[in-house]
């Protein structure tokens, strides 16, 4: 696409308001919280999955206080695993 149009697929995206709110890589990393944590719920003593969870929340948290700092997320968006759906 950037050979064609000279801008990226999220330029283009962005130009015509159809970009996600999220970012892909934020929303995918969410996306395998909440499958670890349905998961957990079925066998609360997985221990291995456990920190699984724990591993993968740290990613979303780093992630995050980026966005943040780049203005891509606004300042007072916070992961909240209960009250995130994605579609």
């Amino acid at each position: 696409m950037k050979a064609a149009t000279g801008k990226s697929v999220l330029q283009i995206l962005r130009e015509r308001g159809l970009a996600p709110e999220i970012p892909e890589d934020l929303s995918n990393l969410i996306r395998k919280a909440l499958k670890i944590r349905r998961h957990l719920e079925e066998h609360p003593k997985d221990y291995h999955s456990k920190r699984g969870l724990q591993l993968v929340e740290s990613k979303i948290h780093r992630l995050v206080k980026y966005y943040k700092r780049e203005g891509i997320l606004p300042p007072d968006w916070k992961y909240e695993p209960d009250k995130i759906v994605l579609r």
